[in-house]
C-alpha cells in the first residue's frame, strides 16, 4: 500500500517518522510551521483541509496523527463509499492507540492498523463487527485476493448472517479465470468452493464469478485485473524476470499465475527476456512512453530514482507503467516498487470503477 501520514504537532511528527520507518512506502506531510522542527518530512501544507483531498485521490491509505474529530470533519466531504474510499487510520500523538476509522475490509484499514500497532507497541482499536467476533468476512477475504465484492447491500446481508452463525454456501464459476488459485487460497481459510453453473446456487451464497449476477441473498466476488509493472536492466533473461515476479507475488501473498497483465516502458519494448516471459505465460504486455508515465508520476506523487531518470528520462518505471495500464481507472497496490537483482516490480489491483 502507498501511504500518506499527516501530523499537526512536533510530537506527532516524531511518531510519523517512526511509522515511515515501519512501512515500505509512506509519505509524511506536516504543516508549514513544521519546517522548523527537527523531524524531516516529504512535504508541507498550509492547511489540512487543502492537503487531504489531493492525498485522498492519490494514496491507498491515509494515516492521521491527531484528534479523531478533526479527521472526521476533514474527510466527510470526500466520502464515496466503503468499496472505493481509501483506508483511513487515526493515532493519538503519543501512539497509545491506533484506530481503524474507514474502509476496514475492502480498503484493508484493519490489517494496516494491526501491522502498525504491532510495530509501534500501540493498542489497535477495531470496531468492525465481524472482526470483533472473530468471523472471517467475505469482503475482507476478497480484498486480499484482489476480488471486488458486489452488490454493496449484499455485504451487510451476508456478514449479518455470519454473525448469526448461519451457514453460507461458497461457489466458484466453473470456467473462472484463476479458479485454482482461489480454491487453494480459500482452502487455507477452511473455505471450500463448490463449482456451479447458472441456477445451481443454494442460498445464502458467496459466488466467485466473472461478473455480478442478480440472485437474491448472494454476494458476488469479481476478479480485479492484477497488473505487474516491471523495470529491468538491459539483457535481463527470461528466468530472471520470472524469478523476480514469483518472489514479488510471494511477498504479496499471491502466486505469479494470478498476474493478468504486464506493463513497462517503451525503452524496454525490445527486451527479449521480458517479451519471452510474457509470451510463455500467455500474458499481454503493454509499453508506455515517457510523457504518459510522467503524468502518472506527477498525479500519484510517485517516488523517483535519480539514476533511472538520468538513464531513460523518467524516474519511476514499474509503478508508473502499472498505473498507465489502468487507462485512468487507477488502482490499489498489492506490492509497491520492490527491487530485485536486475528487476524492479510493482503489483497493482486495477479499480473496478473509474478513479475518484
Amino acid at each position: 500500500m502507498r501511504l500518506c501520514i499527516f501530523a499537526l504537532t512536533e510530537k506527532g511528527a516524531r511518531l510519523a517518522q517512526l511509522m515511515q520507518r515501519a512501512t515500505e512506502n509512506a509519505t509524511v506531510l506536516l504543516p508549514e510551521k513544521g519546517r522548523g522542527w527537527s523531524t524531516p518530512a516529504n512535504g508541507y501544507f498550509p492547511r489540512l483541509s487543502s492537503a487531504v483531498p489531493a492525498a485522498w485521490r492519490t494514496y491507498d491509505g491515509l494515516i492521521f496523527i491527531m484528534a479523531t474529530g478533526i479527521v472526521v470533519r476533514t474527510i466527510a466531504p470526500l466520502l464515496q463509499g466503503k468499496l472505493f474510499d481509501p483506508a483511513v487510520l487515526v493515532f493519538d500523538e503519543q501512539g497509545t492507540h491506533g484506530i481503524s476509522l474507514l474502509s476496514g475490509h475492502v480498503g484493508r484499514a484493519n490489517d494496516l492498523t494491526r501491522v502498525l500497532c504491532k510495530a509501534l507497541g500501540s493498542a489497535p482499536v477495531i470496531t468492525t463487527a465481524t472482526d470483533v467476533e472473530g468471523v472471517a468476512a467475505p469482503d475482507a477475504l476478497a480484498s486480499g485476493l484482489g476480488l471486488f465484492p458486489a452488490p454493496k447491500k449484499a455485504i451487510q446481508i451476508i456478514n449479518s448472517l455470519l454473525l448469526e452463525k448461519k451457514e453460507i454456501h461458497w461457489y466458484v464459476q466453473k470456467d473462472m479465470t484463476h479458479g485454482d488459485f482461489y480454491r487453494k487460497a480459500l482452502a487455507r481459510r477452511t473455505i471450500s468452493l463448490q463449482p456451479f453453473a447458472k441456477g445451481e446456487v443454494q442460498l445464502p451464497a458467496v459466488v466467485l464469478a466473472k461478473r455480478q449476477g442478480t440472485a437474491k441473498d448472494t454476494l458476488y466476488l469479481i476478479p480485479r485485473c492484477l497488473i505487474a509493472g516491471i523495470g529491468c536492466r538491459k539483457d535481463t533473461t527470461e528466468p530472471e524476470i520470472g524469478s523476480a515476479l514469483q518472489e514479488a507475488c510471494c511477498r504479496a501473498g499471491l502466486d505469479s499465475s494470478r498476474i493478468d497483465l504486464i506493463a513497462s516502458t517503451t525503452a524496454k519494448s525490445k527486451e527479449a527476456g521480458l517479451l519471452h516471459y510474457a509470451a510463455s505465460k500467455g500474458l499481454r504486455i503493454l509499453f508506455f512512453g515517457n510523457a504518459a508515465m510522467q503524468q502518472c508520476i506527477n498525479r500519484y506523487r510517485l517516488e523517483e530514482s535519480a539514476f533511472v531518470k538520468k538513464t531513460i528520462g523518467i524516474g519511476n518505471v514499474c509503478e508508473a507503467a502499472a498505473l498507465c495500464a489502468t487507462e485512468g481507472k487507477g488502482g490499489r497496490f498489492a506490492l509497491i516498487k520492490t527491487k530485485f537483482e536486475k528487476v524492479t516490480v510493482s503489483l497493482l489491483w486495477q479499480n473496478m470503477e473509474p478513479s475518484r
